[in-house]
């Protein structure tokens, strides 16, 4: 309990000094109590001073008596007890040190020695400029009972006075050694009832940063509409987590600031290893979270690394959560890139072992394989996506691999035609497939360099495949369509074929879409670069009826699978949608206020994605990582990526933008949405807009809420900032680009916010999790090739024609590199039993304290849950033929929910894998 007392400098000092500490009774004869000390933040007016049992009892029975500002008593009546309820959690796994410390902390906290907590009025006392503030200790002897273990409640009880006015901050200041991880505060006590503070964060010790952690209510206020009393906090905390640009990152920081990617190699190791800088001219990319190591000793440009196990810096509360952990998709890739890997290396010795037949691929999904414990503890597997561990006997392990859903009811289907076709608008990577407008299909890349632009595929060859149509009808009719990876791939393909067991082309896929809604591929052109003895190194394919065509044509469509896989993990998936978004939530952590309505909205959609790019850039696409050992560019993966971002516009990013600049849709207003699918039975396009229009519905009506004046959006300055940071700063590298969307209306704001969350969500579930119901059988998608097609005149053609499959077989990524690449895609592909999906959010009220929003976000929810009835009834309907079949999975990859593990379906709210 408290009493109220004048505060002064003296009287405050002396009464939070260890020399004059008062001890209860029940603290007589406890040992180990030192003297202590501690400077808080100067807030006066009133402050609640901790006293002993038998003063708070002297208080409880006599009116309590306070001075105000200008020194008149205050009546006992003036005054109001209320209570805080602090929610805190701790560790699950910790050592015995760690527990004994524990108890002691226990012991502290209950005490009144270990939080000290400050409430913060949205009033403004007159005489200091800041918002009212009383103060006390968390003082519990012991921690109130919780259904879960590692959840502690504490109390401390204020007095404070009647004009208090609304509390609408709090500050904790931790006295412990260590941090701890603070879950949310509730007021109880003041007449609107329960008044929560959200918090989900780790509070430093007071040894390593002494100011106090600001903490808001959870109202949502635009920046004019702050209350007198939190303006100064408001600013204050934005302040500090921007930090200054200067020094190394620290593990308890919370601060939030750009870099380039210089990062990726390790020159000081190998120079082998030796990366360039991504960002700037030469190589433009979007900036990452910057932690401020030292430079590499070998190249002062690249930042030095930090190797596994040790942690990348991320602001604190943006890494996982030790709960989740074990749970956690991300705690199992960790477990898959450290421990699995490197098991599955000792087994497979040789690298360059490849599958001899079919059978041995079948081996990992029927038998499985054991592993070699060499050096290194496997570690507990049970929790390693969906495949299985077994004890065999003392260091040995039996992995094996759930069957991929691709081949799952089929396990023929990958060899057809229509599924390869089916797989551009309904596999793991739908977006790159486009309309063809215009033949010859011709390159933009410098023929002085790369050769005569017109592709060798030939009026005459297509309309040999149309069966009496021309090329010119099928094109006005919108029937040819091309996934074309030329000149992204081209620039690159020398290099990577210089690589040691790679081998590239540059790809073009023409289609031919029928009346009867079946897509085919009917020609294929693998294009090398021009050498000197060659200006037109271009190679077409055709699906011939005879045997060797027959396998050359598998061959063809192997190595265009190859490009789609490269592109879709290098351009869509990471650069697209990882690295993309990493600028948006650095720039919302800066600049928008955690009390600001944007910055609600948006923090759904932030979680976990620093701390899991910051585990890519350690272990999958740095220098000799996943991504460089298993995908065809190999160490040229992240400049293929950065030679990509040139041609990246943030408002292409909407899906109907997107799709309309791919020509697969068109502007038709008498459809829902104002646009028309050109191939109706697009799946991913199908899905996508409806989930990409509850989106915007759900955000336009959550903007019109809040911004109700004409000049509200221009009139926000922390909107405006936010904005300004995003383009200038987060995506430095085309901050002059014309095409950014200006942000001075509802509606600017409205179409800015439905990309990001689309990004976020939608879009990043519908091309990463099935990555393993698709890649899982490596010859449907091989990440890679080893050899060229035999050409006739090729010493291997005769091994070729005698042993066609040993050829396909020898083609595609070596047992080890397969069996990598399946691992981490299945964990990748996998959901954690804790995921937050889009449409759900948990304890709302906690979230907003808004009524109105919280009907719009249950109306929401609901249109999501009619949304997912839709697609499950789209899955039952014969006439779509992308969709069903005999054989034919489902396509439920934008499916709202989900269950745990590799399902194929569910968007979680953000890119938290």
């Amino acid at each position: 309990m408290l009493a109220l007392k004048p505060l002064t400098k003296t009287s405050f000092q002396s009464t939070f000094s260890g020399s004059t500490l008062q001890r209860s009774s029940r603290l007589e004869g406890v040992t180990g109590l030192v003297p202590f000390s501690w400077t808080v933040r100067r807030r006066p007016l009133v402050r609640a001073v901790i006293s002993d049992d038998k003063a708070v009892e002297s208080a409880k029975e006599s009116s309590v008596e306070q001075k105000d500002v200008n020194g008149s008593l205050v009546s006992g009546s003036s005054v109001k007890e209320v209570r805080a309820v602090v929610t805190i959690r701790k560790k699950i796994k910790e050592k015995i040190t760690k527990k004994v410390e524990n108890q002691w902390e226990l012991f502290m906290n209950g005490i009144g020695r270990g939080i000290l907590i400050q409430l913060i009025s949205e009033d403004i006392d007159p005489v200091t400029n800041s918002g009212k503030s009383v103060e006390t200790s968390v003082r519990v002897w012991l921690p109130k009972p919780s259904e879960h273990t590692h959840i502690l409640e504490y109390v401390a009880d204020f007095t404070v006075p009647s004009d208090f006015g609304k509390p609408g901050a709090v500050l904790i200041t931790n006295l412990h050694g260590k941090e701890f991880h603070l879950l949310e505060i509730v007021i109880h006590g003041f007449d609107e009832g329960p008044i929560f503070f959200p918090a989900n964060t780790w509070i430093h010790s007071r040894n390593d940063y002494v100011e106090s952690r600001i903490i808001f209510r959870n109202q949502a206020y635009l920046p004019s509409q702050t209350p007198s009393g939190l303006k100064d906090l408001r600013q204050e905390i934005l302040l500090r987590v921007r930090g200054n640009g200067k020094g190394e990152r620290n593990p308890h920081d919370t601060i939030y600031d750009y870099d380039v990617y210089n990062d990726l190699g390790n020159p000081d190791k190998d120079e082998d290893l030796a990366r360039p800088v991504l960002g700037g001219e030469e190589r433009p990319y979007p900036r990452r979270c910057r932690t401020g190591r030292p430079p590499s000793k070998t190249d002062t440009l690249c930042e030095s690394r930090i190797e596994k196990p040790h942690p990348v810096y991320v602001p604190r509360d943006e890494a996982f959560e030790e709960i989740k952990q074990d749970n956690f998709s991300a705690g199992r890739l960790k477990a898959v890139l450290h421990n699995l890997v490197p098991s599955i290396a000792a087994t497979l010795s040789s690298s360059n072992i490849p599958f001899t037949c079919f059978s041995d691929i079948d081996k990992l999904y029927n038998d499985g394989f054991i592993l070699k414990d060499e050096q290194r503890e496997l570690g507990n597997f049970l929790f390693i996506g969906n495949m299985m561990k077994q004890v065999l006997s003392v260091g040995q392990k039996l992995l094996k691999y759930e069957i991929p859903a691709v081949i799952r009811r089929d396990r023929f289907a990958w060899l057809r035609d229509n599924e390869f076709a089916r797989q551009a608008l309904a596999g793991v990577n739908p977006v790159d497939i486009e309309i063809l407008k215009e033949f010859p299909i011709l390159s933009k890349l410098d023929p002085a360099i790369y050769g005569p632009p017109e592709s060798s595929i030939t009026k005459e060859l297509i309309e040999q495949e149309l069966h009496g149509i021309s090329v010119d009808k099928a094109i006005e009719e919108k029937r040819l369509f091309i996934l074309d990876f030329h000149d992204i791939l081209l620039p690159f393909i020398k290099r990577m074929n210089n690589l040691p067991g790679r081998k590239a082309y540059a790809s073009r896929t023409v289609f031919f879409y029928s009346k009867t809604g079946i897509l085919t591929p009917i020609a294929i052109e693998l294009s090398l670069p021009p050498t000197p003895s060659s200006s037109r190194n271009k190679y077409v394919y055709t699906h011939g009826h005879d045997a060797t065509k027959y396998w050359i044509w598998k061959l063809a469509k192997a190595h265009v699978c190859s490009n789609d896989a490269g592109v879709h993990q290098l351009v869509n998936h990471w650069l697209r949608t990882h690295a993309c978004m990493e600028p948006y939530i650095i720039a919302t952590h800066r600049q928008l206020s955690s009390m600001h309505p944007i910055y609600k909205l948006l923090h759904p959609h932030m979680r976990y994605t620093l701390e899991i790019n910051a585990l890519a850039r350690q272990s999958l696409i740095n220098a000799g990582g996943i991504i460089e050992a298993c995908f065809s560019p190999g160490k040229y993966a992240m400049e293929l990526s950065s030679a990509a971002y040139e041609s990246w516009r943030f408002d292409m990013e909407a899906l109907p933008a997107d799709l309309i600049r791919r020509g697969m849709a068109v502007e038709d207003p008498s459809m829902p949405g104002g646009l028309k699918l050109v191939i109706e039975d697009y799946p991913y396009a199908a899905d996508g807009l409806l989930i990409w229009y509850a989106i915007k519905e759900w955000v336009e009506s959550y903007v019109e809420h809040f911004y109700t004046e004409p000049d509200s959006v221009t009139s926000d300055v922390e909107l405006q900032a936010w904005w300004n940071e995003i383009k200038s700063r987060g995506h430095y590298d085309k901050r002059n680009e014309p095409w950014w969307p200006k942000l001075a209306t509802k509606e600017d704001l409205t179409g800015i916010l439905t990309i990001m969350i689309w990004i976020a969500s939608g879009q990043h579930a519908a091309i990463n999790f099935g990555q393993y119901p698709f890649g899982g059988y490596v010859p449907n998608h091989p990440t890679l090739m080893r050899k060229l097609i035999p050409q006739e005149t090729d010493p291997d053609f005769e091994k070729f024609i005698n042993n066609p499959e040993q050829t396909f077989l020898s083609s595609l990524p070596t047992q080890l590199q397969a069996t990598k690449i399946m691992a981490v895609q299945d964990t990748l592909s996998t959901h954690s039993p804790d995921e937050e999906y889009l449409g759900q959010m948990n304890h709302q009220r906690r979230w907003i304290n808004d009524h109105e929003v919280l009907k719009m976000l249950n109306k929401f929810s609901a249109k999501l849950g009619e949304i997912e009835e839709t697609i499950n009834e789209r899955n039952k309907d014969i006439r779509l033929k992308n969709r069903t079949g005999a054989g034919i999975p489902p396509y439920e990859l934008l499916l709202p929910s989900s269950g745990p593990g590799v399902t194929g379906r569910g968007i979680p709210n953000s890119i938290s894998i």
